[in-house]
């Protein structure tokens, strides 16, 4: 399907798509760029031969390239890569947890230009980071959302499909706009309810040590990289602050069956949780 792919980030994900794609795409030649030598330097310890720092001849001859950097970054990367392919198409996609915001962001730049953009969203990771938490297994199984707002043609949004299956994913494609709602709500509401239950329940330090397997699961995500998760819960605030409002509601709800002892009513909830939890 492509004959060179590059990788651009080589932290968790783009470091565990760089690992997939090595192993399971034969005769691809697979390149990642990262700004310094270090994380590069792990990559070829696990693997990834071809690694560079340089970012024309990183894309100068790829037919594929993926965004795997923060999304503020992008339209800067992107503009060297209009620069530096001239006339020649390339097919981008990346890896960001925000769709809306990357599509405009980017379309201004590839106007008139040969490079198509296709939004892809894996949904894999972990609360670690960086290019020593890679996997080559990170994407199996996992479902990646599809974005095509810039309306490019079908058989080019089939090729980016094609590639994620060949990874090992599933595929479902959105518009940009449902992605920011539906990742919102599974993803990002989340790691907001890890990081309230981490402050609220370990408000005091000399409880740690009584917390139990309930604790660390519910917590898990919490211990990502701030940094990182400060990008993106403001780059899909608007989305996020809906499903946080409805939480709210429920707390409250739950507050009051409490006071009004009503163990019905609390019991009723309780199943529904566990009903919408087995969906998973």
């Amino acid at each position: 399907m492509f004959e060179r792919v590059t990788i651009l980030g080589p932290g968790l994900l783009g470091g565990s798509v760089a690992l997939s794609a090595v192993k399971k795409l034969s005769g691809c030649q697979v390149t990642l760029w990262g700004r310094r030598e270090e994380p590069l330097k792990v990559a070829q310890s696990v693997g990834i031969e071809s690694v560079t720092t340089d970012l024309e001849a990183a894309v100068k001859e790829a037919d594929l390239v993926i965004l795997a950097t923060p999304v503020g970054v992008m339209p800067k990367l992107v503009e060297k890569i209009v620069e530096v392919a001239g006339d020649r198409e390339i097919l981008l996609t990346d890896v960001g947890s925000v769709k809306r915001m990357v599509h405009e962001m980017l379309a201004p730049t590839l106007k008139g230009t040969k490079i198509r953009f296709v939004g892809s969203h894996p949904m894999a990771g972990s609360e670690q980071t960086g290019m020593e938490a890679a996997k080559d297994d990170l994407l199996d199984g996992a479902t990646c959302l599809v974005t095509n707002d810039g309306g490019v043609d079908e058989d080019t949004v089939k090729q980016v499909e094609a590639f994620w299956l060949s990874l090992g994913c599933r595929v479902r494609r959105m518009s940009a706009e449902d992605h920011d709602y539906a990742v919102a709500r599974v993803s990002h509401f989340p790691h907001v309810l890890a990081c309230v239950g981490a402050t609220v329940g370990l408000a005091f330090d000399d409880i740690a040590d009584l917390c139990g397997g309930g604790m660390r699961d519910t917590t898990r995500v919490a211990g990502g990289d701030p940094t990182l998760w400060t990008e993106i819960m403001m780059e899909n605030r608007d989305a996020l602050q809906r499903s946080m409002r409805e939480s709210i509601g429920d707390l409250v709800k739950l507050m009051d069956m409490l006071e009004k002892e009503d163990r019905e009513a609390l019991h009723a909830y309780l199943e529904e949780a566990k009903t919408r939890r087995s969906l998973i």
